[in-house]
């Protein structure tokens, strides 16, 4: 439906404010996922990185094909970004398999997960997102139908229920996850092949962004596609999302071209700097810095004063800003390290003056 000037809508059941606000951000989302997907590699071939886990699925693929057989299940853990969805994707084109998605939290009964398998057909992939999150009771009929490939389906009640055998058709399960952890061993280890995804180096992103730039026909040089890796914090989604941001400032502030002094003017203005670290991110540390002498302070107090609930700092910011060596988790509470305080050009305070926990950081 688009709300122009064209729509037979009235005026008055248009929606306006922050239900505008919110149509609009669900069209460029729409957009964006629409750019994402196009840019999403094909086969194991143009899939850049990842250099062990793609000989590794190679070669299981190769080997079912050879035998004319499914694939193995397969288990994709790693940060968000990384090309899990993308690797699952490939595997059914690899397979010349159909393939289904769906996603842990969508699935909180048994009977939901019965109705996808019992619609699988043959060889079809079966990509479950966020496979973590998924129900007991749907993940222990998981169990059968991953090694059997049957499920009970249970019907009625009390001492009066009966268990129905349903068997499946063969195929393969991918299932991705963000916190490997979780997952209890007993379905942890019913799949054939697992595979961890590292975050990429620069050198990998930066060949990433030239692919991409490509694809969306942009011209950009070589220093250019450096400035934007290194911000992108070792992931290729993060990198995709910048390339095409610099890419509007080029076509509006610029020629088109995008060098590194564009690419590092634009990511000024969408606040990302020179070393990947966007708004939520400063706010953080300046807080952790500022306000509360580098700590140790609590993850609640800290998100109220950023003004963010406490699942946004501790799952969107706090895993980049540790593995930078930026902040520090200890026992009594979020610390800022050295490093922190050299970027945010502050000064540390002496830690034999403040007293507050961190001589391990900053010695005596």
């Amino acid at each position: 439906m688009n709300w122009d000037d064209t729509t037979d809508t009235p005026a008055a059941e248009r929606p306006v404010g922050p239900a505008a606000e919110r149509l609009v951000d669900s069209v460029a989302d729409r957009e964006d996922q629409a750019v994402e997907a196009a840019l999403r590699p094909k086969d194991l071939g143009e899939f850049i990185g990842q250099e062990k886990v793609r000989e590794q699925l190679d070669l299981v693929l190769r080997a079912a094909r050879a035998r004319g057989a499914t694939a193995d299940h397969v288990l994709l853990s790693g940060a968000p970004g990384l090309g899990k969805t993308t690797l699952s994707m490939i595997i059914a084109a690899e397979m010349n398999a159909p393939i289904r998605i769906t996603s842990g939290p969508a699935i909180q009964h048994a009977g939901d997960l019965a109705a996808i398998l019992s619609s699988l057909q043959e060889g079809e992939v079966l990509f479950l997102d966020e496979i973590h999150r998924m129900s007991r009771p749907a993940e222990e009929m998981l169990y059968m139908a991953m090694e059997d490939y049957r499920v009970d389906v249970i019907v009625g009640k009390g001492p009066g229920a009966t268990a129905i055998p349903l068997e499946l058709p063969p195929f393969t399960l991918v299932g991705a996850t963000t916190r490997a952890g979780l997952l209890p061993p007993p379905l942890r280890d019913r799949f054939g092949f697992t595979a961890h995804m590292e975050f990429y180096e620069p050198v990998e992103l930066e060949r990433v962004i030239h692919r991409s730039a490509n694809l969306l026909e942009v011209e950009i040089e070589a220093d250019g596609a450096a400035e934007i890796a290194g911000r992108s914090r070792g992931t290729p989604r993060i990198a995709n999302r910048l390339l095409r941001r610099v890419r509007d400032y080029a076509q509006v502030k610029a020629d088109g071209l995008i060098t590194r002094d564009i690419a590092g003017a634009a990511l000024a203005v969408y606040e990302v700097d020179a070393r990947g670290l966007d708004r939520l991110d400063r706010a953080v540390l300046e807080a952790l810095l500022k306000l509360f002498g580098g700590g140790p302070v609590g993850l609640s107090t800290l998100a109220v004063a950023v003004g963010e609930e406490r699942e946004t700092v501790e799952e969107v910011a706090e895993p980049f800003l540790v593995r930078e060596g930026l902040l520090a988790r200890t026992p009594r509470g979020r610390v800022g390290t050295p490093a922190a305080w050299a970027h945010l050009g502050l000064t540390p305070p002496r830690s034999t003056a403040t007293g507050n926990g961190q001589q391990d950081l900053f010695g005596a």
